[in-house]
């Protein structure tokens, strides 16, 4: 089905879905909209029956897939291939199954206050609870668990409008996001997800507490974990401008110094990144910013190519030009990558047919000198 959608921000800049908890509406991303629409576009998407999207049949599909389906046929709607996503709570889970099974549809993936798998039980007798009776009873104890007693207690305001942001939700439509959320488990799929993850914790979050996170994180390679102190379940809410920091440095042109360096101390190895640190001065400061961010934490960090592969591309562009510095260091690299030494003078012997026989000699000698004791042959 499609869903409601609020789109905010430039029309040719690149889209940035954000998807709500259960229960919730796109006006949980209202404090953190301002600084990233400035420069994404941004879809905001309500699930069925919540905010101003339509309420569901009563037999629709019920579980998570089926709730990824709604937003990729929302996507479909507007043209979007390819987005780049942030959820939170069962937003979070919708955005999981999308990167797993649907990684072509997904660029750069946020995962806030969430988890890959929930006790069933729970939510299955809370969606059994919401046919019988009705949002209402759930409401008070709900926003309870959203937000920390200290904030609730200062801004009564805040928490009479989220229960009424609570209680708006179309009781079957809630129902169904319960039942999926009781049958769900992402655990197996982390290990699928390719894209460059961020994720996000409240360190009192009691829905989804901080070992929910750190297992997600540990489950999808290179993910980023991030504990916020003071924050509970709906963190948009309760730390705005330190979600709306973290999503822009994650999301911003895919380039970030945290990705950046995780990417280049992995690929060329501690002790040559700590040496290139410590011998910044103000002169090269600015290039070494851009190389970590640009190169490093965009180019190197992207799903379609592995390492390996990038190590393939890297030596035989090297070769090229003639970069002798630059290709010992990407030697080290590409073992570290996993091509062994008879791998990487296959690649030189093939870069010779294209680049000429010159320079992938060269190329061979710089490489044996990396190697030492083990040339190639």
């Amino acid at each position: 089905m499609i869903l409601s959608a609020r789109v905010d921000g430039p029309s040719d800049a690149r889209p940035l879905v954000l998807l709500d908890a259960v229960g919730s509406s796109t006006e949980m991303w209202t404090p953190v909209l301002g600084p990233l629409a400035e420069q994404f576009r941004v879809i905001r998407l309500d699930h069925r029956g919540h905010g101003e999207s339509d309420p569901s049949p009563a037999r629709s599909g019920t579980g998570i897939g089926d709730l990824a389906a709604d937003v990729l046929e929302t996507l479909d709607r507007f043209g979007l291939r390819r987005v780049d996503l942030a959820g939170l709570s069962l937003g979070g889970m919708v955005g999981m199954w999308l990167a797993a099974h649907r990684p072509e549809r997904i660029g750069r993936l946020a995962l806030l206050c969430t988890a890959a798998r929930m006790d069933p039980q729970i939510w299955t007798e809370r969606a059994a609870a919401v046919r019988a009776h009705g949002m209402t009873p759930l409401v008070v104890p709900a926003v309870e668990r959203w937000l920390t007693p200290d904030h609730a207690a200062r801004d009564e305001a805040l928490v009479r409008s989220l229960r009424a942001m609570y209680a708006g939700v179309d009781v079957e439509s809630y129902a169904q996001c319960c039942d999926a959320i009781a049958t769900m488990d992402l655990r197996p799929d982390l290990a699928r997800i390719a894209a460059p993850t961020l994720v996000i914790a409240g360190a009192e979050d009691l829905p989804t507490p901080v070992p929910d996170a750190e297992a997600i994180a540990d489950g999808i390679a290179g993910a980023r974990l991030v504990v916020l102190d003071g924050a509970a379940h709906l963190a948009t809410v309760e730390d705005p401008g330190r979600i709306a920091a973290l999503l822009l440095d994650h999301f911003r042109g895919g380039a970030t110094l945290a990705s950046g360096f995780a990417t280049r101390r992995a690929v060329l190895g501690d002790a040559h990144v700590d040496a290139a640190v410590a011998a910044t001065t103000d002169l090269t400061a600015p290039f070494q910013e851009f190389i970590t961010r640009y190169a490093w934490g965009d180019v190197w960090t992207r799903p379609g190519l592995s390492r390996r592969d990038r190590s393939i591309a890297t030596l035989t562009a090297l070769t090229a030009l003639g970069a002798e510095h630059e290709l010992a260091m990407h030697v080290r690299a590409a073992l570290r990558n996993g091509l062994s030494a008879e791998e990487i003078a296959e690649v030189l012997l093939h870069a010779a047919v294209y680049a000429g026989v010159p320079r992938a000699n060269r190329a061979l000698a710089v490489a044996r000198d990396v190697l030492g004791e083990n040339p190639p042959s």
